[in-house]
């Protein structure tokens, strides 16, 4: 693997406004990773790898749901949120050791949006919302 994942922080990575997939493009995008970041809890959310960036949240995403649950139960309890996105461009453009990496920071991350730290955190938002919320609670 080219690409150490202990050598890739997102939390200093530039971010980005989540609705970066609303504006024009004229291409598909390059290879990337991708964190959905909480600014405010210093809190990676999910992890996510494509090759075609500027195309991969204009479908359907489940995290779309899971970050508006989030937010949504952050407002209900007067706790604040600043979710944004950010790209990590100097990705291995072969997939499968773009997904190697991307597993590697999934599990470094411990991201509870991503369906490989459920074990650890719970589903999120998929039956019970609150009980999510209180395990998110306990983060900070």
């Amino acid at each position: 693997m080219h690409c150490d994942p202990d050598r890739i922080d997102p939390l200093q990575l530039q971010v980005r406004s989540l609705s970066f997939w609303r504006m024009p493009a004229d291409s598909p995008g390059d290879a990337c990773l991708y964190f959905v970041v909480d600014s405010a809890a210093s809190l990676i959310l999910y992890v996510g790898e494509t090759c075609k960036s500027n195309k991969r949240w204009k479908g359907i995403h489940a995290c779309k749901d899971y970050i508006a649950s989030y937010q949504d139960l952050h407002y209900r309890y007067g706790m604040k949120t600043a979710v944004n996105i950010a790209f990590w461009w100097d990705t291995p453009v072969d997939r499968r050791a773009r997904q190697e990496l991307e597993l590697s920071l999934i599990l470094k991350w411990r991201s509870p949006f991503n369906k490989e730290n459920w074990e650890r955190w719970g589903q999120p938002f998929w039956v019970e919302k609150v009980k999510f919320s209180i395990k998110v609670n306990l983060l900070f």
